[in-house]
């Protein structure tokens, strides 16, 4: 019931900040560069109340709110387990033991509200969601409602899949420094900034030949509030990030100092 109540609260707050940004300005609106005719736009949203001078453009030195319900940043990449600053999983961690090629993260965010001072600085939160999805390596099943983080080997049956994951809400605030575009109407931006999450849920997703596909959810012991901070550099529409969680994976004192860093490609970096 607790969590139930937490997801309502945080799917009302995301609802309200959304309906609110649709009153602030839009960034994105056309300058004095000529576009191609096929140009790619990774972002997509509604924005409502940009303002323009005599000529129709927006004045891009001039402060304004920016800010909009929109569909972007999209992260897609790697995750690694960092165990008291080690790669390697400690004896008390073993059974985390995962495949560090399909243990992933996906993010996205849904809306902005910020800031711009001027053409080459911003200053905007966020609202979106992520995702952490590992992929474990030993033949476990993750104990569901256990006052620890504790699983059960499994003897009969072999699973081709066996994805443990969680998934927040995260709200970031980032700064972005970002040139003046070039004759392709392109320019390079740098990202970063803190970043906090709340827990929505916990996910054992199994797959075997035996009992088929199986899905079970819980918290697990994923740690209820996440915070952490990211970076993200990219040209265009596209980028390179880096993401780091300054608190542990999990609220269990077995598993104190095991934490979680993610990198990859960002698609739609505004």
């Amino acid at each position: 019931m607790k969590h139930l109540i937490l997801k309502a609260v945080l799917v009302s707050g995301l609802t309200f900040l959304a309906v609110g940004s649709v009153k602030a300005q839009d960034e994105n609106v056309k300058d004095s560069v000529k576009r191609k005719k096929f140009e790619i736009n990774y972002g997509v949203g509604i924005t409502i109340g940009e303002k323009k001078d005599s000529t129709g453009k927006v004045d891009q030195n001039k402060g304004r709110f920016v800010g909009g319900i929109t569909f972007t940043r999209l992260d897609i990449g790697l995750t690694k387990l960092v165990d008291n600053g080690d790669f390697s999983l400690s004896p008390a961690n073993d059974f985390l033991d995962y495949k560090p090629w399909k243990t992933s993260t996906v993010s996205f965010d849904l809306l902005q509200f910020g800031y711009r001072f001027n053409n080459y600085f911003k200053v905007y939160l966020a609202g979106g969601f992520d995702w952490t999805l590992i992929r474990l390596d030993q033949n476990i099943t993750i104990r569901k409602n256990a006052p620890a983080l504790e699983y059960d080997v499994i003897t009969d049956a072999t699973f081709s899949k066996n994805r443990f994951s969680a998934s927040y809400v995260h709200f970031p605030l980032n700064f972005e420094l970002r040139t003046k575009e070039n004759s392709h109407g392109k320019r390079f931006r740098f990202v970063f900034g803190p970043e906090v999450a709340f827990l929505l849920d916990g996910k054992v997703k199994q797959i075997s030949e035996k009992y088929g596909k199986v899905k079970v959810n819980d918290d697990y012991h994923f740690t209820a509030f996440r915070y952490g901070g990211t970076v993200r550099v990219g040209y265009g529409g596209i980028g390179l990030f880096a993401k780091y969680s300054a608190n542990d994976l999990f609220d269990t004192p077995a598993q104190k100092g095991l934490k979680a860093m993610s990198f990859g490609l960002t698609f739609g970096l505004n």
